[in-house]
C-alpha cells in the first residue's frame, strides 16, 4: 500500500525547496498525505483492520504537528501546502 517509488520521487520533486531536498517539512507533509490517502482507501474495504487504524492516527498526528510548525516557521509555504495538498486548516 506504500506509495512505489516513482510516485515518491514525483513528490519530492513537486515540493522541494532546494536541489539536494528531501526531508524538509514540506516534503515530509507531502509524503504523510499520500501514505494517509492509500490508507484511507484501505479502510473502505478493510473496515475492521483496528492495528493498521492506529497507525494512520500517528501519521495523521504527525502531519498535524509539521503542519503547526510550518505555520509559526513560513505561513505562506504553509498556505500553499494546504492549497496544493487539498486539506482542511
Amino acid at each position: 500500500m506504500r506509495a512505489n517509488k516513482t510516485k515518491k520521487k514525483e513528490l519530492i520533486e513537486k515540493f522541494k525547496s532546494h536541489p539536494e531536498d528531501t526531508g524538509s517539512a514540506h516534503v515530509q507533509i507531502a509524503l504523510l498525505t499520500e501514505r494517509i490517502n492509500n490508507l484511507s482507501e484501505h479502510f473502505k474495504a478493510h473496515k475492521k483492520d483496528i492495528h493498521s487504524r492506529r497507525g494512520l492516527l500517528s501519521l495523521v498526528g504527525k502531519r498535524r504537528r509539521l503542519l503547526n510548525y510550518l505555520k509559526k516557521k513560513d505561513s505562506k509555504k504553509y498556505e500553499q501546502i494546504i492549497k496544493e495538498l487539498n486539506l482542511r486548516k
